[in-house]
């Protein structure tokens, strides 16, 4: 699940945070405990660490039913970026990850050089569970599994009906999705329709942030910071380049954008001020979205999305070899990413399930949304995964060019300290100094 954090305080990434693991991750081999079995009738404590929401409050109080001996706490960082901060921290000291650590998928490149600290989860019981390319983004070269996949994040755009409704604009979800060009909708298609809404007079920005807009339309780029041999190309890339020009642009010249930073607090607030219009919505963000919007009517989701298909994010849960039952971590790790449980968690929070059979079943595909105005959730976004058709490659440098890139967005759309040029040229030195 995809937590892209817009913040404007330099992360220790890059360079630093690969030597910090590098000095702590070599040769070392797993516990042998992890060669126990998972049917231990022990008393036992496991401790499953998450961030933002992955919908496993009930999930997880369900298990400890099925298991008496085992009591499983839950650890919920807010933000991805904290959990990446404290896997790089415990993993590079060898002590004190949580018996089963969910990791993003941004940052899971910058693990799979160190499998050895990992439970390899390869089973049989597993075989043929996930999306072929979400399997392959957690195996190594060498054919270990360091993941097990928890969601995917197929995109539609989120609006405010009530919003819509004012300025004229169509408000029914079929009819939002073709003002913005149903199958044939387009990024210039999106800022037009957000220029009419502005041209009506309407108080509320069009978009949230020009951070999550662009991760929105990057996304969409398959090779856009880096070659498939992982050689940096973000700074000659022309789309990149293109793309930054472009949002800057819809935001700073048009006024499209309310000049937030994702996860911040004044975004949090937002959603009880009338903070914005649209905002693309991965499924994850559902649950978010309704959090943060509680009592809040109007909004909806429409089945949409500009440039074709796009997915933003997705989640892993690892088993850190270092932790003191291994064998009962794999174990619910396997369990609470078996379809029927990521349906639940899905229903729960939004999380789009990566399951092949969680994406056919009518279980699925049945859900809808009451807050969204009971948009047939299941339905909108099983047909936003079959629209996507690039997979971005994100090699080990991703996550730090990607945070390069959000801060070079923020110094102009929501600092205001920097023109577009000044926080690219800033960006410019940033990446080359990454190495």
């Amino acid at each position: 699940m995809r937590k892209t954090n817009s913040r404007t305080l330099t992360l220790v990434a890059g360079v630093t945070g690969i030597a910090l693991l590098a000095a702590a991750c070599g040769s070392s081999t797993p516990s042998s405990t992890a060669t126990k079995t998972a049917n231990s009738t022990e008393k036992m404590t496991l401790t499953v660490a998450t961030f933002n929401e992955f919908g496993y409050e009930n999930l997880l109080a369900e298990y400890t039913k099925l298991h008496p001996n085992i009591t499983v706490v839950q650890k919920k960082a807010a933000t991805s970026n904290e959990a990446r901060d404290n896997m790089k921290t415990r993993l590079a000291a060898g002590s004190g990850l949580s018996d089963v650590e969910a990791i993003e998928v941004d940052w899971l490149p910058e693990l799979m050089k160190y499998p050895a600290k990992f439970v390899d989860l390869k089973d049989k019981s597993v075989d043929g569970r996930w999306l072929d390319w979400k399997v392959a983004q957690a195996t190594t070269k060498d054919g270990v599994l360091l993941g097990y996949g928890t969601d995917i994040g197929p995109e539609g755009v989120c609006y405010r009906s009530d919003l819509f409704k004012a300025a004229g604009l169509p408000t029914d979800r079929a009819e939002v999705a073709t003002l913005l060009g149903g199958a044939n909708a387009t990024w210039n298609g999106y800022f037009a329709a957000g220029k009419k809404f502005k041209a009506s007079g309407a108080k509320a920005p069009w978009m949230d942030s020009a951070g999550a807009t662009y991760q929105g339309m990057i996304n969409q780029v398959k090779n856009a910071y880096e070659k498939d041999d992982g050689t940096v190309i973000a700074l000659d890339n022309p789309d990149v380049r293109k793309i930054y020009d472009t949002v800057l642009g819809a935001s700073t010249t048009d006024g499209l954008s309310a000049h937030l930073s994702q996860w911040s607090e004044d975004w949090t607030a937002s959603f009880q001020k009338d903070g914005f219009a649209t905002m693309l919505c991965p499924g994850w963000m559902l649950g978010v979205i309704e959090g943060n919007a509680k009592g809040v009517k109007g909004w909806d989701i429409a089945d949409v999305f500009p440039g074709g298909g796009g997915n933003w994010g997705g989640s892993f849960l690892t088993v850190p070899a270092q932790g003191k039952h291994p064998a009962e971590a794999k174990a619910l790790a396997n369990w609470l990413t078996a379809p029927e449980q990521q349906i639940k968690a899905f229903v729960a929070k939004g999380t789009f399930p990566s399951q092949q059979q969680a994406l056919t079943s009518n279980d699925l595909l049945s859900v809808s949304n009451a807050f969204f105005n009971a948009a047939p959730t299941g339905q909108i976004l099983a047909n936003r995964a079959k629209a996507v058709t690039v997979a971005p490659f994100k090699g080990k440098s991703y996550f730090a060019i990607n945070d390069e890139m959000q801060q070079a967005l923020n110094r102009v759309d929501v600092a205001k300290t920097d023109t577009a040029a000044s926080s690219w040229a800033k960006f410019t030195t940033a990446v080359k100094n990454l190495g």
